[in-house]
């Protein structure tokens, strides 16, 4: 039915009230869902503040020079991406149960410091990991830097991705580094830029020590990186990263088996010595190639599953 022409103004009258009765409890509401938003906002970022430098920190037994211009920035900025980058910190953090174990006690057998095992974290995250440049493994050497240190690179074996076997290779570098500076902190820096580079911009700037030098921005961190990473790992729980006993990987359980012959297929010697190919690959990923070719004055040792 129709409504009449006089009661038409009414209708629409009653209309708008309705709407704007409903479009004010809308906005009241709004209102009141932002300000709770607000609210859990404003309280989760009063949560957030930066992480304080460690009283008395040191890499290598030099301590971190805070009375130095831009030391204390320079090292709060390290510590701040150390922190708040969540999943590669825990990840790191988690590997280092698994793989500090095997790299501690070659770097003392070495003579190198335990704290260069944090050269490994910032180099790789503890991974073997392929860079832009193609450095690889865990200590991140060029072919030809490999090669030079004794390790052995080419289609089937690439030792850069051997644990034990780059660690000594990393040793040897730290030490020679460390015969040409007598300086620890100087042996780190040049493993970023190479010990050429290091002394070159130390001839060029008069300079002694590493806070004294202007470098390129990657080795201007890089010490910083490995002072913060140092902090960060010796205490998460003080970072904000808490793990359970459970949350830490475990070392590998292995058995060896030691090669002095080539092997034609390894997918065909995994299968005989009862264990997959997947994992014979995954504890042994030096093994590049299906094949593994061993030359007379040579050995290899192969890591197996223990069960």
């Amino acid at each position: 039915m129709k409504a009449s022409r006089s009661a038409k103004p009414a209708l629409w009258g009653a209309l708008l009230l309705v709407c704007a009765a409903a479009l004010v409890s809308s906005t009241a509401a709004t209102d009141q869902t932002v300000g709770s938003l607000g609210q859990e906002t404003e309280s989760v970022l009063q949560r957030v503040s930066p992480p304080r430098i460690e009283s008395g920190i040191s890499f290598a037994g030099e301590a971190l020079p805070l009375e130095r211009v831009g030391v204390r920035e320079r090292m709060e900025r390290e510590l701040l991406i150390g922190t708040f980058r969540h999943s590669s910190s825990l990840l790191t953090l988690k590997r280092s149960g698994r793989w500090f174990p095997i790299i501690e006690p070659i770097l003392v057998d070495s003579g190198i410091p335990t704290d260069f095992k944090y050269l490994s974290v910032i180099e790789s995250g503890l991974a073997n990991a392929v860079s832009p440049s193609d450095a690889r493994g865990f200590w991140q050497f060029m072919k030809p830097a490999a090669e030079e240190f004794g390790l052995r690179v080419d289609k089937d074996v690439d030792e850069r991705y051997h644990v034990e076997k780059a660690t000594r290779a990393a040793c040897a570098y730290l030490n020679k580094a460390y015969d040409r500076y007598g300086d620890w902190v100087l042996a780190a820096a040049s493993y970023n830029m190479g010990m050429s580079g290091l002394s070159r911009r130390m001839d060029e700037q008069s300079g002694s020590t590493y806070w004294d030098l202007l470098l390129n921005d990657e080795t201007a961190r890089y010490v910083y990186r490995l002072f913060a990473t140092k902090q960060v790992m010796e205490s998460p729980e003080a970072h904000g990263f808490v793990l359970r006993a459970e949350d830490w990987y475990a070392p590998l359980e292995t058995r060896d088996t030691v090669l002095v012959d080539s092997v034609d297929d390894l997918a065909a010697f995994a299968q005989k010595l009862g264990v997959s190919y997947n994992a014979l690959k995954t504890l042994n990923p030096w093994l590049r190639s299906g094949r593994l070719p061993i030359a007379d004055d040579q050995y290899y040792v192969l890591c197996l599953p223990l069960r």
